[in-house]
């Protein structure tokens, strides 16, 4: 199977992770008197932002799922699913490792805030389920489609049951990639949801991607089926609530942005895909191959993960738009500067976690 077919996925995961750069680069530091939801060009801004980690869950799952299920022609499915668990818990890991606030504990001072899950921690563990569901579905593709198809569905229709949910009586540790309560940014549901229908997507690509006409056919449904989820998606549950009389129709439909961000990112696949041999450049393919390096060292810059000194420390929200745009632009291009050239790729820290792994299965 040709790789320069699927060349489009590292352009959209190098436009989420610099959407996501600059959104949090803005919404860290502009200055709160600017955020009007009546200016045009900041509400423009903010509903592209919107787009950014359903974009990156969506995307992580097809890339993640399409090399496992397509290891399966290699031969080396244990092999892939061994990397993707690895890949999970070392992201599990790196996203905890990011709020440790080094010179508090070094005082005898411990916060829950530690414990709180962000993005990393939920594709991690995303990765670790699609492994495990892969696993129970014995790799028979179409039933592995199916059944990430249908977890979707659920997970993103059943979202009014679970938003604010709380769990007083779980562990702090477990309740907090369930509810957002304790502080949580992100929660494995509805997230996960993103990931399943990435899955999905990736089986497609997996058993249709030689057709000849293929191309035109997933372009088409993409643009098709997302803007039917934008603009039609809110009406067709208004409708099921009246056909079926269950209020959780209509509570979707009142707060729908999950199905319409899916058809956003539909819609972005679609693009990307068209203009494949357009977008095919070096550059893009690079920042899209240093996801995980470029969020790391973001996070660091902005946030002051260990240190406890960032630029929200520094400058809070205080840059007027013209400053927020220029920083921005600059800080985009030093965290990608950074994350090309001094950081070692991450098959040295799966060299370490194997050699960790093996030791442990030595003794």
């Amino acid at each position: 199977m040709s790789t320069n077919r699927l060349y489009f996925i590292d352009a959209v995961r190098a436009f989420a992770i610099l959407m996501m750069l600059q959104g949090h680069f803005i919404d860290t530091l502009l200055d709160v008197s600017y955020r009007d939801e009546t200016n045009m060009v900041y509400k423009c801004w903010k509903y592209f932002r919107g787009i950014t980690a359903p974009t990156f869950f969506t995307i992580s799952g097809l890339i993640f799922s399409y090399l496992l299920i397509r290891a399966k022609q290699k031969g080396n499915t244990k092999e892939r699913m061994r990397k993707g668990l690895v890949r999970g818990l070392m992201l599990i890991g790196i996203g905890y490792l990011l709020r440790i606030p080094i010179f508090e504990w070094l005082i005898g001072e411990f916060r829950t805030y530690f414990l709180v899950i962000d993005v990393l921690q939920c594709i991690g563990l995303s990765l670790i389920l699609i492994v495990v569901i892969y696993t129970l579905t014995c790799k028979k593709t179409l039933l592995f489609s199916i059944i990430m198809l249908l977890f979707g569905i659920l997970i993103f229709t059943t979202a009014p049951l679970y938003r604010f949910l709380e769990l007083n009586e779980v562990p702090l540790f477990f309740a907090n990639y369930l509810t957002k309560a304790n502080g949580s940014i992100f929660t494995i549901i509805p997230w996960f949801g993103y990931m399943c229908f990435g899955a999905f997507i990736s089986t497609l690509f997996y058993r249709y991607v030689e057709r000849p006409r293929f191309k035109l056919a997933i372009v088409s449904g993409f643009i098709i089926l997302g803007l039917l989820l934008i603009h039609k998606s809110s009406l067709l549950f208004i409708k099921l609530y009246y056909w079926f009389d269950v209020n959780l129709f209509k509570e979707v439909a009142n707060f729908n942005y999950l199905y319409t961000r899916l058809g956003n990112v539909l819609v972005i696949f679609a693009i990307f895909y068209l203009f494949e041999t357009y977008i095919k450049q070096p550059l893009i393919l690079k920042i899209g191959q240093k996801t995980l390096s470029i969020y790391v060292i973001h996070f660091i810059i902005i946030y002051g993960s260990f240190t406890g000194l960032g630029l929200r420390q520094i400058f809070g929200r205080t840059l007027e738009p013209w400053q927020a745009i220029i920083g921005a632009a600059i800080f985009l291009t030093t965290v990608c500067f950074i994350a090309f050239y001094y950081v070692k790729t991450n098959a040295f820290v799966y060299k370490g976690i194997r050699k960790v792994i093996d030791r442990i299965k030595g003794n």
